[in-house]
């Protein structure tokens, strides 16, 4: 049977064990058809074959983010741009230009501010927001998207004084004087202030996923894990449709869709190789910026801090015992320690019921997201339950100073991906934008170096024992990412039967040095077959 494109002369990265290198493939019906050598390959051209020789170059299988938020992501493309810039100074110049092109009253948003970055690295307040735009209601979310600040006139917008109290799961932080400051932290105090705003319409949404799709491809994306919950997955149905949408892409049912979804039988897997449910998002707890991460003993210097649980352990027991029930698998955000510990002993409990319902645990494909930090009690269990780590490499270089300032000694536990893997947890790699670059590359560099792109905290890296190999960081990009959502059988390798996902970059990321590695440029990605980006 003849190939419809062959590519040959490449150095063919494959991630099948079984095959882990070659030197050609070919393609037919959107599917590898063969992978071998030059010769073997060539057999299958015929009169109607395309053929492309890479003279060399290296050739991955496209890569997936296991964890984005595409639709944040690609709404943040459009907003203030206030992504790490380095001091309040700053965020307030940023803020104030867009004051000046923007009529009265119009809201205002921006995502990335990280005071950590900052002189003084203290929170911002409404009253430096006020400074630059009084007039416009304001509201600027943290990088982390655990916390945000709004002026006077958004609290004035949405009700909130002195006398507003603390909605379950979120804190809406006051001056000496028991008034608001502006900070509010979590989603539940962010969303009293954010349900205020007026939601850009469908059109909209779409052409921002359109725009971000192609930077997807650009990075070397060809599949996405969305965490964007309603809003994402209606537009992707959209986009899927009109025969838009160009990433594989599984979107997960949020909390406050579980009842709907259960209501009307949605089950993981349902869908098709362009877009698939896969299971129930949860939120444990907060994140390590603004200090909320749920922990077992409290934050260095703050006695009082042991951060914010979001959803408990009971109500999660139950939600995830009747999720599993219902067909669906558990994604949970934990990142601190206790939240880890609480997420583990409930997946324990859903385990037991799983073996006793008989049903086999590779159907039910649990996930931790993030497992920024474990307590030492805790870090063989991933691998006894079956329990995917789905992290985020990236993370450990951005934060790493603030774990050696917030957790202390029990940072050697951070981001522990090297003795995750060696005690036998799957992992499956992601960025979490728009928190950080969606760049796989980036996050390959991260995961091999533990080193920032300007080479901190020094040559060997930050806790350099938990490096990975650039093979094992490509395998949670590629193989890792597909088995956490039951693909594994049609992509996350160079596989004859599997989708022809592949992409093509600038430089051979086993053998460059792997400072280098995040600089990689990708000059073709192709998904089924079709070119989506050529540089």
């Amino acid at each position: 049977m003849p190939a419809d494109l062959i590519i040959t002369n490449a150095v063919v990265y494959t991630m099948n064990p079984a095959q882990p290198t070659a030197t050609a493939f070919a393609i037919r019906d959107g599917k590898f058809l063969a992978v071998g050598d030059n010769a073997t390959i060539a057999a299958l051209c015929g009169p109607e074959t395309q053929t492309l020789d890479l003279g060399g170059a290296s050739v991955l299988p496209g890569l997936c983010d296991a964890h984005i938020h595409f639709t944040h992501y690609a709404l943040g493309l459009q907003r203030i741009d206030i992504f790490e810039v380095p001091s309040l100074s700053e965020m307030q110049q940023r803020l104030a230009a867009k004051v000046q092109a923007t009529p009265l009253g119009t809201w205002l948003t921006g995502w990335g501010w990280n005071q950590t970055l900052w002189p003084d690295k203290r929170f911002p307040t409404r009253q430096d927001l006020d400074a630059v735009a009084p007039d416009h209601p304001v509201l600027l979310h943290e990088k982390s998207g655990h916390s945000a600040i709004a002026n006077t006139l958004a609290l004035r917008l949405a009700g909130l004084d002195a006398k507003t109290a603390n909605p379950a799961g979120g804190e809406i932080v006051h001056d000496a004087a028991g008034e608001p400051t502006g900070l509010l932290l979590e989603s539940p105090a962010i969303d009293l202030v954010g349900r205020h705003m007026p939601e850009p319409s469908a059109d909209e949404v779409d052409a921002a996923v359109l725009a971000a799709q192609h930077n997807a491809h650009r990075f070397g994306l060809v599949s996405v894990h969305d965490l964007d919950g309603k809003r994402g997955f209606e537009c992707f149905q959209r986009l899927r449709l009109r025969g838009a949408l160009r990433l594989r892409t599984v979107t997960h049912v949020a909390m406050d869709q579980f009842e709907a979804a259960v209501g009307v039988g949605l089950h993981a897997g349902l869908g098709d190789e362009w877009l698939r449910v896969g299971g129930l998002k949860l939120f444990a707890d907060g994140a390590l910026g603004p200090r909320t991460a749920a922990m077992i003993e409290p934050y260095e210097g703050e006695p009082d801090n042991y951060g914010i649980t979001i959803v408990d352990k009971e109500d999660m027991t139950d939600m995830a015992r009747r999720a599993s029930v219902a067909g669906l698998q558990m994604i949970v955000h934990a990142i601190g320690d206790r939240a880890n510990h609480d997420v583990l002993d409930v997946l324990e409990i859903v385990r037991q019921q799983e073996a006793e319902q008989g049903i086999p645990r590779d159907q039910r494909r649990h996930r931790i997201e993030h497992v920024q930090i474990l307590h030492p009690n805790d870090v063989n269990r991933l691998a006894a339950l079956d329990v995917i780590a789905s992290v985020q490499p990236i993370h450990a270089t951005q934060d790493m100073f603030n774990v050696d300032a917030y957790w202390g000694k029990r940072g050697e536990l951070a981001y522990a991906f090297r003795t995750l893997l060696n005690t036998g947890a799957r992992l499956a790699f992601g960025s979490d934008a728009p928190v950080e670059t969606p760049n796989p590359f980036v996050g390959i560099h991260a995961a091999v170096t533990r080193q920032r792109a300007d080479g901190a905290p020094a040559v060997e890296g930050w806790h350099p024992e938990e490096k990975l190999t650039v093979a094992e960081a490509v395998a949670a990009y590629t193989t890792g990412a597909a088995y956490a959502e039951s693909w594994e059988k049609q992509m996350g390798s160079i596989t004859p039967g599997n989708y022809a996902d592949f992409i093509v970059p600038d430089r051979d990321i086993f053998t460059c040095e792997p400072m280098a590695i995040k600089d990689t440029i990708v000059r073709l990605t192709v998904i089924g077959g079709e070119t989506v980006y050529r540089a």
